[in-house]
């Protein structure tokens, strides 16, 4: 038995990953925020703590004999990545606490030249806890395949519309729409991570993903499952290199994300399509290791949407 302390955990990537450790019946799962719940769960207990103070989240761990930290704090700028370091260096500190997950969740670093902020911010992260002595790791899995099923699957995620916008019927495609993308339902990703807990070596990057396809191929599909043909556009390397791209209705009324900030999400997402970031190495991933756990498919999620 592993006791796991889940930081972000009452987020949408913490929750289900807190729900996969304790559907093992093997494991712990403690639940860390920095902010208190409007109301506990009994079942589901959360530790409030203060990132900045490294001592107090050092002896949390030890207080619970955490031996593994999977962090899933929203990392996206200094601040977010200032208190994930400060965990890294609470769990250093911590007798009992020998491995740690950085949150990561998508994709490998890109190059310097198409880094988002958000992933310069991981980069200081990765930096820091090399110079531990933690066994550590992250996750790629491409991107989520929750969003194609929303509102009609269970899932623990916000809604992001990113190039297929199956409530509109509407898809921008970037590139030619024929490069390779790994989706990744986030309980097949739960299920991954749980696994990982009882392997004796961890690799410095786990890879797993549910369906590896291609953009057109899922416009295809939503089109021949929903019967309704899609008004689809693309948007080439060179517009999506001007930071340009064609803007979905969705960004001004359904995204969580600023309107501005979603195009400008859109086109550097495009271009990690093009460069192929967001594929799976198949003879990477975990779904080798772990044949047991059987993914969910596009077609899967699709159906959702059949008669609707």
């Amino acid at each position: 038995m592993v006791t796991v302390a889940v930081p972000g955990g009452t987020g949408g990537v913490g929750r289900t990953i807190v729900d996969a450790v304790r559907q093992t019946r093997k494991h712990i799962a403690i639940t860390i925020s920095r902010k208190a719940p409007q109301t506990q769960d009994p079942t589901n207990p959360v530790l409030v703590v203060d990132y900045n103070d490294v001592d107090a989240l050092a002896k949390i761990f030890e207080q619970n004999n955490v031996e593994v930290v999977i962090s899933a704090i929203f990392i996206f700028d200094d601040t977010s990545s200032a208190s994930e370091i400060n965990v890294v260096r609470a769990a250093e500190k911590s007798k009992t606490t020998k491995r740690f997950i950085i949150s990561n969740w998508g994709i490998p670093t890109p190059p310097e030249e198409l880094q988002l902020s958000m992933q310069k911010a991981r980069l200081e992260v990765m930096n820091e806890i090399s110079k531990t002595t933690l066994e550590w790791s992250q996750f790629y899995n491409g991107f989520f395949l929750d969003y194609y099923g929303m509102p009609h699957i269970q899932s623990h995620l916000n809604p992001v519309n990113f190039v297929v916008d199956m409530a509109r019927k509407i898809a921008v495609i970037p590139g030619t729409g024929d490069e390779p993308v790994s989706l990744t339902y986030s309980r097949d990703l739960g299920s991954f991570v749980a696994a990982t807990l009882d392997l004796p070596k961890w690799d410095e990057a786990f890879w797993a993903y549910s369906e590896t396809t291609t953009w057109n191929e899922v416009v295809k599909r939503a089109e021949k499952t929903t019967g309704t043909q899609f008004k689809v556009t693309y948007d080439s390397t060179e517009k999506l290199m001007k930071g340009e791209s064609t803007e979905m209705p969705s960004y001004a009324t359904d995204s969580y994300i600023p309107r501005e900030t979603s195009r400008i999400l859109q086109a550097r997402f495009g271009l990690f399509v093009v460069h192929g970031l967001f594929t799976v190495p198949e003879e990477k991933a975990l779904n080798r290791k772990f044949p047991e756990i059987k993914t969910t498919t596009v077609q899967e999620i699709l159906d959702l949407w059949k008669s609707k």
